[in-house]
């Protein structure tokens, strides 16, 4: 029997982690340069790239089919979101990085939870009606927001710094990949872990990028480094074409 395509959730493959990591990058830069270089502040960021994931994620859910255009639009909306949000909390409200880490990952569970025990499933390719994907949404918003505090927390308070975080992430995140390969665990749990990981590695990588030297970073500017990391998403789609996922990947 021929099998069902998820009309708007891609294939998952090497390309889309590719993507996924440049996405959450872009999103840290972004999100550093509307509310730091463009001196808007956490609070102001966070309404305008919420107002922008409001509207991605309505488009998403209406669009009848997969376009891939529109489902990472919405992707950088919510690591865009998540920066600024997560950087609220932690910074200017006072919570602080590892607060705001367990909250955020409190809340994440607490989604994965709902989501299992409403539809019975939170594998990627039982996303076929507006409510999985609404919960699909929420909880990348949740993970999106999570990573960045994670991020922050291990390159500052653990002192681990950007590249050792980087280090450390990535490490993680081949472990998983093994994992994968080379035995049966549960798909859904390896695939949000990984998802969820992806934003930490993202959320270093763009401090490395842009922050000053004397705090590790390359001091690039915010703007040139989305530019480059955009240009990176676009040509991976267009070079890479993504198929929409199918019951049963």
């Amino acid at each position: 029997m021929e099998k069902s395509p998820l009309s708007k959730v891609p294939e998952v493959t090497l390309i889309f982690w590719i993507i996924k990591i440049a996405a959450t990058t872009l999103g840290e830069t972004a999100g550093d340069a509307v509310s730091m270089s463009m001196n808007l502040g956490y609070l102001v960021g966070t309404g305008i790239f919420a107002a922008i994931f409001a509207i991605a994620v309505i488009a998403q859910i209406i669009a009848k089919k997969f376009h891939p255009f529109l489902y990472w639009t919405t992707i950088i909306a919510t690591t865009t979101v998540g920066t600024t949000l997560a950087d609220f909390a932690d910074r200017s409200l006072g919570i602080g990085y590892a607060g705001g880490s367990t909250l955020l990952l409190i809340l994440l569970l607490l989604t994965l939870f709902i989501w299992q025990r409403t539809l019975g499933s939170v594998a990627v390719d039982s996303i076929s009606t507006p409510k999985a994907e609404s919960f699909y949404w929420v909880t990348i918003m949740f993970s999106q927001t999570l990573g960045t505090a994670l991020g922050d927390w291990m390159s500052d308070s653990a002192g681990f710094g950007y590249l050792g975080s980087a280090v450390v992430f990535g490490g993680i995140l081949s472990l998983i990949a093994i994992v994968y390969y080379k035995t049966t665990l549960a798909r859904a749990v390896l695939f949000w872990a990984a998802f969820i990981l992806t934003r930490p590695l993202g959320a270093v990588l763009g401090d490395f990028l842009d922050k000053p030297l004397n705090h590790g970073g390359l001091a690039l500017s915010r703007y040139s480094a989305s530019a480059t990391l955009f240009l990176l998403m676009l040509a991976c789609i267009l070079i890479f074409p993504q198929r929409a996922a199918h019951k049963g990947t």
